[in-house]
């Protein structure tokens, strides 16, 4: 077990991961934290930073709004808040591979912005181990959601499923961890400007002649 209030948590997470590959985790992080990447994000997208999202990675990147249709911001650790959720992040890197032996390695996460009318069609963040991730994770900024206004996270149990397992608010602090090639998910289309951070543990892909790149 996981000592302390931060490790029940942490280990509640665990066990929903070991029982259906994913978690919810409402509050997971303090006010203050999402309070301060909140207003980084918004920030930053009135300095123009965001842009556009495509698909797929590499050379193989492009963009299709008949998939997806949000803006994104990569993090890179350059402001306090962003240190303060990549060391939060880290111990739940930790605490996930001692109990499940993941070998998750490092973390790779932007901003993700839904203007009114946005979403993301059904996928999953890895297929046939093709960009390394193992653990996705999904950390919501928005402040005073209501069930009205749409941009649920819908999850399904397994790839072949037909039909959904869960929807989640996207509300202020909530954490959603799973499976990068286990469940399949989809951003239904939010009626408000809906935030939130999308990061991805990877496990190490490196050989002795090409470096994992980041993404």
């Amino acid at each position: 077990m996981i000592g302390g209030p931060g490790g029940d948590r942490c280990q509640r997470l665990i066990d929903d991961l070991v029982a259906r590959h994913y978690a919810v985790a409402p509050d997971y992080f303090p006010a203050h934290l999402i309070r301060a990447l909140r207003r980084e994000a918004l920030l930053r997208d009135r300095r123009g930073e965001f842009q556009a999202a495509g698909i797929g990675r590499g050379r193989d990147q492009h963009r299709n709004e008949r998939v997806r249709r949000d803006r994104t911001l990569w993090l890179d650790g350059s402001t306090l808040a962003q240190c303060a959720l990549f060391k939060e992040m880290e111990q739940l890197r930790l605490a996930v591979n001692r109990a499940l032996f993941l070998g998750l390695f490092d973390l790779e996460a932007h901003f993700a912005l839904y203007d009114p009318g946005a979403f993301y069609r059904r996928h999953l963040d890895a297929f046939n181990g093709n960009n390394g991730r193992v653990l996705s994770a999904v950390l919501y900024l928005n402040r005073d959601w209501r069930d009205d206004e749409g941009g649920r996270l819908r999850l399904w149990p397994d790839p072949d499923a037909s039909e959904p397992d869960l929807d989640v608010a996207p509300r202020a602090g909530t954490l959603v961890c799973f499976l990068s090639d286990r469940i399949p998910h989809e951003v239904l289309e939010a009626q408000r400007q809906r935030l939130s951070i999308a990061g991805w543990f990877r496990c190490n892909n490196s050989t002795a002649v090409a470096a994992d790149p980041a993404r």
